[in-house]
C-alpha cells in the first residue's frame, strides 16, 4: 500500500492509497474537494469541520440516489428514531436556507 498527499480545501492531507487504486482515489478526493468549495463558496457555513460534514451528507445522498445502488435506497422501517432524524434533518434544511446544498 502507498501513501499519496492530496489537497482538500487548500488543506494537504498523506493518504494510503491501496497499488493501482490512484485513479479511483484522486477521482474521490476531486469529488470531495469540488463539493466542500460549493458549500464553502455560498458563504453560509464557515467552519471546515460542518462543511465537511454537509459535503459528506450530499455526497452520501447523490449516490444512494443512483439507480445502481438499490441497497444503498432501502428505507428503514419508521421508528421514534427515524422520526428524531427526519425533525432534525427539517431543522438543518431551514437553517441553512435555500443554498440547495443539503439533501
Amino acid at each position: 500500500m502507498k501513501q499519496m498527499e492530496v489537497t482538500i480545501l487548500g488543506q494537504s492531507y498523506i493518504l494510503a492509497c491501496p497499488d493501482g487504486g490512484e485513479t479511483s482515489l484522486l477521482s474521490a478526493v476531486a469529488s470531495v474537494d469540488q463539493e466542500m468549495s460549493a458549500i464553502r463558496d455560498a458563504g453560509k457555513v464557515k467552519a471546515r469541520e460542518r462543511i465537511a460534514v454537509l459535503a459528506a451528507l450530499n455526497l452520501a445522498y447523490q449516490l444512494a440516489e443512483r439507480p445502481e445502488a438499490p441497497a444503498l435506497r432501502s428505507e428503514p422501517a419508521p421508528t421514534q428514531d427515524s422520526a428524531q432524524i427526519d425533525a432534525m434533518l427539517t431543522r438543518i434544511d431551514a437553517a441553512l436556507g435555500g443554498d440547495g446544498q443539503l439533501l
